[in-house]
């Protein structure tokens, strides 16, 4: 009952605090949207996110409290999944993505909202942060360039092992993430691939390092929120169902969380592979196999 009140409540504030809108709204790539699509964006919105995003949109709904990871902060214009160039703005594409399709391990569903709906909301959401969005100085993301696999089913073993070295010698993935590999298996592959040997495993190698954030509490513009990046063989990944969702997050990057973009860091096809390997370590999860390499690495 106490949820259902402070729901409502929300319901109100939000009356109060955001009249309709009488007049349309220009946003960066002079996109026009009109006021009718905006009070239509401010409905989807009441019905389907207020609770967790909040009144406005700062992440301070009344279901937000103890969600983990925190529901995103809309005020603050910083969007973490965008399958864009150079962790640039999302575009209305990547806002229907996740609308629809939701985001795996989080509380954010995958919303059975027409088109039209997604659209609109997309475009009230962007009120939330007007010095981004109606910023002229901006500019819109401009969509990666997906390059062809080089790998396909015929070369998928072998793509899944390229990658395994490419993640732990060329990327080193495992500063950030946990290492999966053995030293053994780390010379081995340095030797074949030609990649730099590493001498002596750091201590942490198969930990999970906790990264610093861009992204403020909803109550605080002087505390920044960690970042805990998935160990691939037990957590889900947030944006990627397929290993061509996770080329797409890997070439882009996840924005505001210390995930770079590495097109031009490594080559493509590295990305491609390494993109087969964290598809095979995810496809681990809860079987024996999983068991056996933690065993393996000691843990």
């Amino acid at each position: 009952m106490k949820k259902i009140l402070i729901a409502t409540l929300g319901l109100i504030l939000l009356g109060c605090s955001k009249g309709d809108f009488k007049e349309g709204k220009t946003f960066i790539g002079d996109q026009h949207v009109s006021a009718d699509t905006l009070n239509l964006g401010k409905q989807v919105y009441t019905e389907y996110c207020l609770s967790c995003h909040g009144v406005l949109g700062d992440g301070n709904g009344p279901a937000a409290k103890g969600s983990v990871p925190p529901p995103r902060n809309f005020t603050q214009g910083l969007y973490k999944f965008g399958w864009v160039k150079d962790s640039g703005l999302p575009t209305d594409a990547d806002f229907q993505r996740i609308i629809q399709g939701g985001l795996h391990g989080t509380a954010m569903l995958q919303w059975d909202v027409s088109d039209e709906q997604t659209y609109a909301v997309t475009q009230y959401i962007k009120t939330f942060a007007p010095q981004v969005w109606e910023n002229k100085d901006n500019a819109p993301g401009t969509p990666i360039d997906v390059m062809p696999d080089p790998y396909g089913l015929a070369r998928k073993e072998f793509a899944i092992k390229k990658g395994k070295a490419v993640f732990h010698l060329a990327a080193n993935c495992q500063s950030c993430h946990r290492g999966y590999a053995t030293k053994s298996e780390l010379d081995a592959m340095a030797k074949e691939f030609n990649y730099t040997k590493i001498d002596e495993l750091p201590s942490d190698f198969y930990d999970l390092k906790i990264q610093e954030s861009e992204f403020y509490f909803h109550d605080s513009k002087d505390r920044l929120a960690k970042v805990l990046p998935p160990d691939f063989t037990w957590h889900e990944v947030r944006s990627a169902n397929s290993v061509e969702d996770i080329y797409k997050r890997v070439t882009s990057g996840v924005t505001g969380s210390g995930m770079p973009p590495w097109r031009d860091v490594i080559q493509d096809d590295e990305i491609w592979a390494v993109s087969y390997y964290v598809q095979s370590l995810r496809e681990m999860k809860n079987t024996e196999a999983r068991k056996e390499l933690m065993k393996k690495l000691g843990k």
